[in-house]
């Protein structure tokens, strides 16, 4: 998942923490909403569902902790990080976040490339959640491979094997270009020879099962998944 694509809500009543910090990650790429007290980080995290959200523990109107609880609450933010933003020493805050639900916390003042370094290292922490996971969310798709079900908004769609196989081989990785010869290897292995006419036809069937706008051909190399 490239940068651009991953959402990270952040949240502080200091505007010029929030200022410096928004400028930093914004220049890595990463979609940054800002909001500057806990009823706007809970009201925020609900409309744009982040992949991260950094609290501040103490905000006026409510605080991170509280937030932090209301925010794990939603089962459209179950896979979002959370981490607090703490002053040295603060044991106790960095004791009840981690009580409230959070998964890290961040030590204030930071460095703006220690920041980076440590966004990045909980970002990991979610692509190899979701890379383990029996369940793959994108868009309003869901693909539970344990018990091979896809649901595409409140409809479920029954798929042959290798259908369903190649739809959670793509979606597993939005935007990545899977080489047909990858897409072979993966899905067909060595159970019969087959050629790339093969995936062509099953993507077709996708398509027509799943949505067109889902799936792009790359020309000459293969096919990603779109969201």
């Amino acid at each position: 998942m490239k940068n651009k694509n991953i959402k990270i809500l952040l949240v502080d009543d200091e505007p010029d923490i929030l200022e410096i910090v928004r400028y930093n990650l914004s220049n890595e790429g990463y979609e940054v909403i800002t909001g500057k007290n806990g009823v706007e980080a809970v009201k925020l995290g609900k409309k744009h569902k982040p992949h991260l959200i950094i609290l501040d523990v103490m905000m006026p109107e409510m605080d991170g902790i509280e937030a932090c609880e209301l925010l794990r609450k939603n089962p459209d933010l179950s896979d979002t990080i959370i981490t607090f933003f703490t002053a040295r020493g603060e044991d106790y805050s960095q004791v009840a976040g981690f009580d409230a639900g959070a998964d890290d916390y961040i030590t204030k003042p930071i460095k703006p490339k220690v920041l980076i370094s440590k966004v990045k290292a909980l970002l990991r922490r979610l692509k190899d959640k979701n890379e383990s996971s029996e369940i793959i969310k994108v868009g309003d798709i869901v693909i539970d491979r344990e018990e091979y079900k896809i649901i595409k908004g409140k409809e479920e769609i029954v798929l042959p094997r290798k259908e369903f196989e190649l739809l959670s081989l793509l979606a597993s990785k939005p935007g990545k270009v899977f080489k047909r010869e990858d897409i072979l290897d993966s899905v067909w292995g060595n159970e019969v020879v087959v050629g790339g006419r093969t995936i062509d036809v099953h993507i077709r069937k996708l398509r027509e099962k799943i949505g067109d706008d889902s799936f792009k051909t790359i020309k000459g190399v293969g096919y990603k998944f779109v969201v």
